[in-house]
């Protein structure tokens, strides 16, 4: 007979925030967590590799990323459910959020194992808090299609939301992107931009999407990055629907 409780030997999954630049964001939760799972499921193993060298982590470490998610939940979950304790990570921030992680969360409840959240840094939260936009309500859109139709078509979307947006998007169509906002949203629709949140280049440029296009439409935009785009007055709010 085993001497370890029902307990001890129970498997368990964390989902867990990593630093989005800067390092030393990182929580002791964090820490704690990291140091005493079984396995580590990284979006990229050599990226999280340099966050566990950097503290001395030599817990072990698989990939789990968009292209092997569905082939690997099943397997990740009978582990856990056999005593394997499971940390899901993903490049920088908050796992879920853009980047890889509902589908475990999803199967895993379905699984009957419930996740264990250790929050941090959000590039999201960060955005929101630097835009000086409003933030009671807002609506995250994820990464911007590439294909302009599809841009367009959700630009316009934005343009009849009355709440705060924000979108992921690729340096190499920042100035693009900041043109269509003005060309489909208006002129004047304040944008913020922020660039390289918490690492050693953070900048975060406010202004007019027209103005800030015309402005930084020939620069070698470089990093990661967040626009958040300002509410639009004259779109139609939910308190503003008609009663039945």
């Amino acid at each position: 007979m085993s001497g370890q409780s029902e307990t001890e030997s129970a498997g368990k999954l964390y989902i867990v925030a990593t630093p989005i630049g800067n390092l030393g964001d990182v929580t002791l939760r964090t820490l704690e967590i990291l140091k005493s799972v079984d396995l580590i499921a990284a979006e990229d193993t050599r990226r999280t590799r340099k966050l566990l060298n950097h503290f001395e982590i030599p817990t072990r470490t698989i990939s789990y990323h968009s292209h092997n998610e569905h082939r690997k939940t099943a397997e990740l979950l009978e582990q856990v459910a056999g005593g394997l304790k499971l940390a899901l990570v993903s490049d920088a921030g908050m796992p879920c959020i853009a980047d890889p992680g509902f589908l475990l969360v999803r199967e895993a409840v379905k699984y009957g194992i419930e996740p264990e959240i250790i929050p941090g840094v959000s590039a999201l939260t960060f955005a929101i808090a630097a835009s000086g936009m409003p933030s009671d309500r807002f609506t995250f859109y994820g990464f911007l299609p590439v294909k302009p139709g599809k841009k367009q078509k959700l630009l316009e979307e934005i343009k009849n939301n009355a709440h705060t947006a924000v979108v992921f998007e690729s340096p190499y169509r920042i100035s693009k992107t900041l043109l269509a906002i003005s060309e489909v949203i208006g002129a004047d629709t304040a944008v913020a931009v922020v660039r390289e949140a918490t690492k050693l280049h953070e900048e975060v440029l406010r202004g007019g999407a027209s103005e800030l296009y015309e402005t930084h439409c020939e620069r070698n935009w470089k990093g990661e990055f967040v626009l958040v785009i300002a509410p639009q007055v004259n779109a139609p709010s939910q308190t503003d629907a008609p009663e039945n």
